[in-house]
């Protein structure tokens, strides 16, 4: 008898664990549960302590890709996928392998498990053929540099799709890009050509940039040097002008001291030339030439009269022969030249001619 009461009691135990297991439901935070009750949706129990009829109301669960299976709770947080590397063609028939990751969130529970049997099967495949569908209209240089335009149209057509599911996709990045060896290779070598023909472009304005500037640093440098060598000249021209002044009025002063000196008993202008003159004699005496002798005027003069002197006496000798000649021989001669008449002071020398020594 006690043994069946003993029993019973732990009947009446595990039937108490078990019916309280059906009837609390404890919902994490950021997380819900969707309950039916006889296998259609009642209600949607947020997180927290929650109370459901057993064996009447159950929980639904979910069987979704990459999930625990028979899990109740949906995750209400931002979540993520990444996709594995994928095969595509591009528009010019070069076969990369591409793998991405997709951020989405559920804003629909009820959608989210209603609507779609796997979702996140659903948006791995929507996601794969969208990348296909994108990158096939796009060359493979294009692929590789416009990759916020790829993440924008897969983003733009993930969210149309999913937003029946009430799915949010928030974001889609394309991590990897991986052509073939030999397209890799290949593109190796145009990137080195491209960077060595963008060298040489640099180098080459660089050396144009460089003789445009010395060209121009030249035409200036002799614009200076033509502005310093115009104010260098007007200023020596300044300067003569100046100093020939100065000497006109040094010689104008001395000539009108001169006149007040000798004024009375001479002529001042021709104690000038006289001084001019003894000072031409001076130059030309001091010339390199040592066979010419210069003369002064009073010298020259009494030379020229001894000169005229010897000419008469030549003159009368030529005279005397003549006689005797035509006293022997009566044949006819021609007549005897006049002497000439030359006064004392009379003389063809001229004191700026040269005489021989």
């Amino acid at each position: 008898m006690e043994t069946i009461f003993v029993l019973f009691l732990i009947f009446l135990a595990i039937a108490a664990i078990v019916i309280a297991s059906k009837t609390i439901k404890i919902v994490p935070q950021a997380s819900v549960m969707l309950i039916e009750r006889l296998g259609r949706f009642d209600r949607i129990a947020a997180s927290g302590l929650n109370m459901i009829y057993p064996f009447i109301d159950k929980p639904r669960g979910v069987n979704w890709t990459n999930n625990r299976p028979g899990i109740s709770a949906i995750d209400l947080r931002e979540q993520y996928l990444d996709l594995p590397p994928q095969p595509v063609i591009t528009r010019d028939n070069v076969t990369i392998n591409v793998d991405s990751v997709v951020y989405w969130q559920i804003t629909d529970p009820v959608k989210s498990v209603y609507e779609i049997n796997d979702l996140v099967g659903s948006i791995v495949q929507l996601t794969i053929t969208g990348m296909r569908s994108v990158m096939g209209e796009m060359d493979l240089d294009h692929t590789l540099s416009n990759r916020d335009q790829i993440n924008n149209k897969l983003r733009l057509i993930l969210d149309e799709a999913t937003d029946k599911w009430g799915v949010k996709v928030t974001r889609v990045d394309v991590k990897n890009i991986n052509p073939p060896e030999d397209v890799r290779i290949t593109m190796e070598k145009q990137m080195t050509a491209e960077r060595t023909r963008r060298a040489l472009v640099l180098q080459a304005e660089g050396e144009r940039q460089a003789a445009i500037t010395r060209a121009e640093g030249e035409k200036q440098a002799s614009v200076t040097r033509a502005e310093g060598e115009k104010q260098s000249a007007i200023l020596q021209a300044e300067g003569a002008a100046q100093a020939r002044l100065r000497s006109a009025e040094a010689e104008s002063e001395a000539i009108g001291r001169i006149s007040e000196a000798i004024e009375g008993s001479g002529n001042p202008a021709q104690y000038l030339i006289t001084q001019r003159y003894i000072d031409s004699l001076k130059e030309m005496a001091n010339g390199r030439n040592s066979k010419v002798v210069f003369m002064p005027v009073e010298t020259s003069g009494l030379l020229g009269s001894i000169g005229a002197l010897k000419e008469m006496f030549a003159e009368t000798g030529d005279t005397r022969r003549a006689k005797d000649n035509e006293s022997d021989t009566p044949s006819r001669l021609p007549a005897a030249r006049p002497p000439r008449q030359l006064s004392i002071g009379e003389s063809d020398f001229n004191p700026t001619r040269e005489s021989g020594v």
